[in-house]
């Protein structure tokens, strides 16, 4: 099993690129299904959950053929309605093609997700949805059994804000008879470039990135050519980096206004950040102040980035709270930084954090995507070495992590 070997204590400086978005290449990938025509993208990133979607949908007979960062799906031969367990346990996002497949083929046999340990994250949301769009549905050993003859438009209440629910509801509704009203509707970047690719298929989608989504059915979609959205989740978490280590960094193919409450709180936290309409430029001279974080959907401050800037806190002056709202289970970073010398207290939803002179190398262990992250950040700070074990959940969201961190001049190693 693979490890990075991190030494600690080198300011970072120079330039990337981000790559592009994998919580929007996910659920696009999937809206290759609704079309009968071949679906081009490009700023695809070469990450372990993109290959996964990609190995699942041509599992159901989508042709795929892939370039560098474009990635080509032909679902004009589909052959199979059925997710199975096997290919779908590691990874959550596996549930959006419910969705697609129910619309567009009256059948789906999903098998009911698996993923990383950071929350329940319940999928009745998704079943409800399609539920009041007509569907019948029925879960048995451990697969959603999902027809319906035609999907009909419907108006459908979220009583809480899902991502990946309103994506699949959106996906479903795209082909549904009549108008669908999704109220509540998640508001992030992600879904709005879902919406965009689908408009560019064919479909009628008005109100993305608002939580009122309207959606009026269409008869069929097609293929079209389009870019995923850069990461903003990769370019925050570089982003931190830079401040940790009080250097210099460009983050090109990155847009500041995706990441307004992260770039407020490194501001608060003495960091200068400038931004042009491609790229993100963030200075720091190592002197970083606390800051309070709290997490809440879009556009509050990002669960996604959440236990990185707790590793920011660890090392700057003053007392912070981070209050977790959105997983249960997203504190698991926590044992592991206390290994490096962190001071961290847990009560309940928040994690009251002590900034220490400075962290210590040790060895660590990751727990799930963004917790690997945050302990890349603290390596990167921590004085002499330190390896972090278990990383493949790194290679789940962060393309090219040590080769990017390399060419900023962090001594980073991937071992086995």
């Amino acid at each position: 099993m693979d490890k990075l070997v991190i030494e600690g204590g080198i300011p970072l400086q120079g330039e990337i690129t981000i790559s592009g978005a994998k919580n929007a290449a996910l659920p696009i990938l999937c809206a290759s299904l609704l079309a009968e025509t071949p679906l081009k993208l490009s700023a695809v990133a070469k990450l372990k959950d993109v290959g996964t979607t990609i190995t699942l949908l041509e599992h159901m007979g989508v042709q795929t053929s892939r370039s560098e960062d474009r990635v080509v799906l032909d679902a004009s031969h589909i052959h199979t309605q059925e997710a199975p367990y096997e290919m779908v346990k590691t990874m959550r996002a596996s549930i959006l093609v419910l969705g697609p497949l129910l619309a567009r083929f009256g059948h789906a046999r999903v098998s009911l997700p698996g993923g990383c340990a950071i929350g329940s994250r319940p999928v009745d949301l998704h079943i409800k949805g399609l539920q009041a769009m007509g569907a019948e549905i029925h879960i048995e050993h451990g697969y959603i059994e999902a027809h319906a003859i035609k999907l009909k438009g419907a108006r459908y209440f979220m009583d809480m804000v899902t991502v990946t629910g309103t994506e699949n509801l959106m996906m479903a509704a795209c082909l549904a008879d009549g108008t669908t009203v999704l109220e509540n509707a998640a508001k992030e970047p992600e879904v709005v470039d879902l919406a965009e690719c689908l408009i560019k298929m064919g479909a009628r989608i008005e109100g993305a990135g608002t939580d009122i989504i309207t959606i009026h059915g269409v008869e069929r979609l097609h293929g079209c050519d389009h870019q995923v959205v850069c990461d903003r989740i990769e370019a925050g978490t570089y982003m931190v980096a830079a401040a940790m280590t009080g250097g210099c960094v460009k983050l090109n193919n990155a847009r500041a206004e995706l990441l307004d409450a992260v770039i407020e709180k490194l501001r608060d936290a003495g960091v200068t950040v400038e931004s042009d309409a491609t790229s993100i430029t963030v200075k720091s001279n190592g002197k970083l102040k606390a800051v309070n974080i709290r997490t809440a959907p879009h556009p509050a401050f990002p669960t996604d980035m959440q236990a990185q800037m707790m590793a920011l806190n660890t090392i700057a002056d003053g007392v912070a709270k981070v209050t977790e709202t959105i997983f249960e289970n997203r504190f698991m970073h926590v044992q592991e930084m206390q290994r490096l010398g962190a001071q961290i207290e847990v009560e309940g939803n928040t994690a009251i954090v002590r900034g220490v002179p400075k962290l210590e190398g040790a060895t660590v262990m990751a727990t799930d995507l963004r917790a690997s992250a945050s302990l890349v950040l603290a390596a990167l700070v921590a004085s002499g070495e330190t390896i972090i074990e278990r990383i493949y959940h790194l290679d789940r969201g962060y393309e090219n992590l040590e080769e990017k961190l390399t060419a900023l001049g962090a001594k980073v190693k991937r071992t086995s």
